[in-house]
């Protein structure tokens, strides 16, 4: 069911969305939170469908505001939407003029009481999100850094303005990327010596990525431009050679760990919708994100050169001690025993052909002998 109102009120768009309810045969909410969006007219269309697909796992109340300030007299326009396939509700509200400047006015007397309120910002957010005037209403603050072009500005401001419950977008897509690099060094544990993280140039995750592993291995990371499509590669250099986790085309991922045979690794890149259901799913501050955040900061300060990886920490320790070792083999002289009893061997073999043939001579010749004197007999 879709109801359009024109020039209304918030209160007109409650009892809206009560008798489309009603309507629909539902008259209980059965909804789970609250996902305001924020978002321009121009991609409005792909946000709220984002929403909806994530409501499929959690039935939500979905405000999507489009602002338009100007000059122009305030107002109020806004559709309803429920059923036709959404899992929850949808409004779709236009603020105009003045109206615009305080969307906390028109959000607020719709959001659904004793519930948790998530406030995505789909085109990048606010440089510090808690501060906002919608983002004061969340519990959750969602950014995307990946829509914007100054990622690295607002991540600073972010982190010095950072609240418990910001989060983005760019954070979310590393989550299968840490947890298969935290699993590879629990499954085996060993020193690692530096690390590399190769993506498109600009990826915000990529700056992210680097910052988790700097600040969690204390170890300098490097990073590196490659084709994309988004983080391609993650190398962890330990001492019995690479852990690698390479993801060429966006879709499969090799993992290589020294020693084992190569895996591959289903490792896609994942849709709007899926991101915000992980988002959805954990409501809590997340504190690593505010560490790497916090870290992020740090490496944007220090010199290019403590950000490299020497070539002593790529190479692996085991394949340079053993080709050394077949080096130190084939350059060592042969100690003058080995020598000494190598001659006395030569010696006594030669000593033992000369008497051998001695021994035939005599043969030979004592037949010589017995056959004369039997000549001498038989005359």
């Amino acid at each position: 069911m879709i109801i359009d109102l024109t020039d209304t009120t918030s209160s007109e768009i409650a009892s809206a969305l009560l008798k489309a309810r009603r309507h629909a045969g539902s008259p209980a909410m059965g909804m789970v939170g609250t996902i305001v969006v924020v978002v321009d007219e121009a991609s409005h269309h792909d946000a709220m469908k984002a929403a909806n697909e994530a409501g499929r796992e959690h039935p939500s109340r979905v405000l999507v505001a489009i602002l338009r300030p100007g000059r122009g007299a305030p107002g109020l326009d806004a559709e309803v939407r429920v059923g036709e396939g959404i899992p929850g509700e949808a409004v779709l509200l236009r603020l105009h003029g003045e109206l615009a400047k305080v969307p906390e006015s028109v959000i607020t007397p719709l959001l659904l009481p004793d519930s948790p309120v998530i406030v995505w910002w789909p085109g990048g957010g606010p440089r510090v999100p808690a501060e906002d005037p919608l983002g004061r209403l969340g519990r959750r603050r969602v950014t995307d850094a990946a829509s914007t072009r100054r990622a690295s500005i607002d991540f600073s401001a972010r982190a010095e303005g950072y609240k418990p419950g910001d989060t983005d977008f760019a954070w979310t897509r590393l989550t299968p990327w840490r947890a298969l690099m935290a699993a590879a060094l629990d499954q085996y544990p060993t020193k690692v010596t530096g690390a590399e993280v190769a993506a498109a140039k600009g990826n915000p995750s990529a700056d992210l990525m680097a910052a988790w592993l700097q600040s969690r291995l204390k170890v300098p990371v490097e990073q590196r431009n490659s084709r994309g499509p988004g983080v391609t590669a993650v190398r962890l250099f330990t001492p019995s050679g690479p852990i690698a986790l390479t993801r060429p085309d966006g879709a499969v991922a090799t993992f290589s760990v020294p020693g084992q045979p190569d895996r591959p690794v289903a490792l896609k890149r994942r849709t709007t919708s899926e991101l915000l259901s992980e988002e959805l799913r954990r409501l809590d501050p997340d504190d690593v994100y505010a560490k790497t955040l916090a870290c992020m900061v740090e490496r944007d300060q220090m010199p290019a050169a403590e950000k490299k990886v020497d070539a002593a920490a790529r190479k692996s320790t085991a394949a340079s001690v053993s080709a050394a070792g077949k080096k130190v083999v084939a350059a060592q002289p042969e100690p003058a025993a080995k020598k000494t009893g190598a001659k006395k061997t030569v010696v006594k073999k030669a000593a033992a052909k000369k008497s051998a043939a001695k021994k035939t001579v005599a043969r030979k010749s004592a037949a010589k002998k017995v056959a004369g004197s039997k000549r001498v007999a038989k005359r």
